[in-house]
């Protein structure tokens, strides 16, 4: 009886962490499911907790997603650094904007010497004024205005759904690398707009938060929608309605802290742009200023 709640226990952690890794990629669980090539039934029953899960099914969720499959096992390694193990369990015991908090800390204590470049980037989720307001702060301090997935569109020679369904997730994301990479490398200065997924990608998001001054650009959960349904697009939000509020808010739960670890913080709710851009401009004047 004991094992079989603790199966029972094991395969509902590992259904939360399936959800919650997609929705930090921003992928819809049909999304997944074509990319793994499994039903997207039987994927509703694995993130249920509910399904009796292989080997090869989790490999195959790994890679659609890009992952590790260790980040869907836990596994923990026997010849890690005891004291990398004692810090992953007191870790644990924090809620997820206490680990941000933490994570942040360790950083700014031994990063590697980078804040002072006049690199700015902009991250947060589609509808919160990123490439608005940094096309005007770019405008203001006479510096490039580059968007990460415009680059990746260059390298490819194709457009982003193109990318997607040719590429999948693990070849957009060597792409998101180098396209950032590259474009780091050939400017000192610029305001950068990433991608909304870029930060569920640890490589990639350490490389810009240790190459730039990074500002998470927020809004509430109504304005982001109002606002992507202004531009008409709403991927990855499927259905219409109350339905569509809640993939929203499930991507930007999944992804709060990840965002958290930026910088700074501009919230644009209930702001004018121009109000927006001034609170923007005071956050990086240290550095786009220098």
């Amino acid at each position: 009886m004991g094992d079989q709640a603790e199966f029972v226990a094991m395969a509902r952690r590992l259904g939360d962490r399936v959800r919650r890794f997609r929705a930090r990629r921003g992928m819809s669980r049909k999304d997944l499911s074509q990319h793994a090539g499994i039903s997207e039934r039987y994927l509703a029953q694995l993130e249920g907790g509910q399904a009796n899960v292989s080997y090869n099914i989790l490999w195959l969720l790994a890679q659609a997603m890009d992952l590790p499959i260790t980040e869907l096992i836990e596994a923990e390694a026997e010849d890690q650094n005891p004291d990398l193990i004692l810090a992953r369990k007191f870790l644990d015991t924090l809620t997820p904007d206490q680990q941000s908090e933490a994570y942040v800390l360790l950083r700014q204590s031994f990063k590697r010497g980078i804040k002072l470049s006049r690199r700015v980037a902009l991250v947060g989720l589609r509808g919160a004024g990123k490439t608005t307001l940094g096309e005007k702060l770019a405008e203001r301090y006479g510096v490039p205005f580059v968007r990460v997935t415009s680059v990746i569109e260059q390298i490819a020679g194709m457009d982003m759904t193109e990318i997607l369904l040719s590429m999948g997730q693990k070849g957009y994301r060597k792409l998101e690398y180098s396209a950032l990479d590259a474009t780091i490398e050939s400017h000192a200065s610029l305001v950068l707009e990433s991608g909304g997924s870029l930060v569920s990608e640890s490589q990639t998001y350490d490389l810009l938060l240790q190459s730039c001054f990074t500002v998470w650009v927020q809004a509430t959960p109504e304005e982001h929608m109002h606002r992507v349904m202004g531009q008409g697009d709403l991927r990855p939000i499927e259905g219409q309605g109350q339905a569509a509020m809640e993939d929203l808010k499930s991507i930007l739960e999944a992804r709060r802290h990840l965002y958290g670890r930026a910088d700074a913080v501009l919230n644009t709710s209930g702001k004018t742009v121009e109000q927006s851009l001034e609170e923007l401009s005071r956050l990086t004047a240290p550095h786009l200023g220098l």
